[in-house]
């Protein structure tokens, strides 16, 4: 799928929040600038979360709720190692209640995301969507987007 704009990108990730339940791990993959955490507002937006969706570069997680919903979401990009985040990623993946979403995720290979997200940047400044579902038990939601 290839989205023009940012409120396009906005739009998709609100769509398919509105189809994803939790517990749900999602692995966004994308050069710095793709658009991740642009995509994390619309999925929040689509969980309900009116909070303001900010990147978690610097502070590496952030935390965001509804009444129903928790949206952790963590960006791994400045770590060489997890060390103690493991633990807190871990943590997140094992709540029933929480939707986990991880942007520079190879430090934390060993877990098996049930969504890889990647979104590229193409020549003219549009975004590629490509979404893969990996989840043993969730129906994909990637149809709803087409």
């Amino acid at each position: 799928m290839i989205l023009k704009t940012e409120e396009e990108l906005i739009r998709a990730g609100e769509e398919l929040g509105k189809t994803l339940k939790p517990p749900y791990f999602i692995e966004l993959v994308g050069d710095v600038g793709a658009g991740k955490t642009t995509f994390v507002k619309g999925l929040a937006r689509g969980w309900g979360i009116d909070d303001e969706i900010t990147s978690p570069s610097y502070t590496i997680s952030k935390c965001y709720q509804n009444n129903n919903i928790t949206l952790n979401h963590y960006d791994f990009y400045r770590l060489d190692d997890p060390g103690i985040m493991s633990e807190d990623l871990e943590e997140s993946l094992n709540d029933p209640d929480t939707i986990t979403v991880v942007e520079w995720a190879d430090i934390v290979r060993n877990t098996t995301p049930d969504m890889i997200v990647k979104i590229t940047i193409k020549e003219d400044g549009s975004r590629e969507l490509e979404i893969k579902n990996n989840s043993k038990t969730a129906a994909s939601p990637a149809k709803e987007l087409k």
